[in-house]
């Protein structure tokens, strides 16, 4: 069993904050749930922030891979962007089906999807749900259904939803002191990369908590294992061993590996001296593993 102490932290599941370079403009694309910025030429990726996130964290990678032409998304409500579509109700699918909307709006070839943390959540429910508008998927240290780890052996979505609710009324509970303590022990055990965590806090704190607080109770309940094996494009998992968890690299890879086990074929990743933000804590891997992962 896991540590509950470390999937409470995706509450605060960040991205480093940077503005997007002068070059990069929006599509005409429009959507109340998310924007996206395309830059770069080359074949097709969308890359999907985690909760809280922006587009920046994706940037101290792909500025040393050229020859992309990458489409970062940005979940509105996270960030300090208005949250418009999310204001309310569940975040995750909808805009999972915007992502796919934006694919087929601009004509996209098949690209390749990466999500981080809930990116990843939401990239695994494209490639299963719209089999045909995606070539391969990467997702980024997340399980396929997050709420197995707070409860016992044959949890289900519905027997941890009393869970999942009492979490988010304890976060829509909290006071601006509680929860930007909260963002603060978060983003420490999420973020090894020390210059990185002001930025991620920056990030969290600036984040609509409701839609944050909606976003954190639709990953416990959803549960996309049954939903894996629609999926038969190549998929990448990265993860890692977080810290203060009282599990081995053995036992993690074992976890991932069952949770995994309806999607035939993944390949699965553990990335060593890193914590949650696999792009910052441990940028030389993650670029190896992307530059594996993409088409030449």
């Amino acid at each position: 069993m896991f540590d509950r102490r470390f999937f409470l932290a995706a509450a605060a599941w960040t991205g480093l904050l940077a503005a997007a370079p002068a070059m990069a403009a929006e599509s005409g694309f429009v959507s109340d749930r998310i924007t996206i910025v395309a830059e770069g030429e080359g074949p097709d990726v969308v890359l999907i922030p985690g909760m809280t996130s922006s587009p920046s964290a994706w940037r101290p990678s792909t500025a040393d891979m050229p020859g992309y032409r990458y489409h970062y998304v940005q979940v509105k409500g996270f960030a300090g962007t208005p949250a418009e579509g999310n204001a309310e109700g569940v975040v995750a699918a909808p805009v999972a089906a915007e992502i796919a909307r934006y694919i087929a709006a601009e004509g996209l070839e098949k690209p390749a999807l990466v999500g981080h943390s809930m990116g990843g959540t939401m990239a695994l429910m494209i490639a299963a749900r719209h089999p045909d508008s995606v070539s391969r998927v990467m997702v980024v240290d997340q399980l396929p259904f997050m709420g197995a780890v707070f409860g016992p052996p044959g949890t289900t979505s519905e027997s941890i939803r009393p869970t999942a609710d009492a979490l988010r009324a304890q976060m829509a509970a909290n006071t601006p002191e509680e929860r930007a303590g909260r963002i603060e022990a978060m983003t420490t055990a999420m973020v090894r990369n020390e210059a990185q965590r002001a930025i991620v806090r920056a990030e969290g704190l600036a984040s609509d908590p409701e839609t944050t607080a909606n976003a954190f109770h639709e990953l416990i309940v959803t549960d996309l294992r049954p939903e894996l094996p629609a999926i038969t494009i190549p998929v990448t998992v990265l993860y890692v061993t977080p810290a203060g968890v009282p599990l081995t690299d053995a036992q993690i890879d074992a976890v991932y590996s069952s949770a995994y086990a309806p999607l035939e074929g993944a390949k699965l990743v553990r990335i060593p001296d890193s914590a949650h933000f696999i792009m910052s804590d441990n940028p030389e891997r993650f670029q190896a593993e992307m530059k594996a992962f993409l088409p030449d």
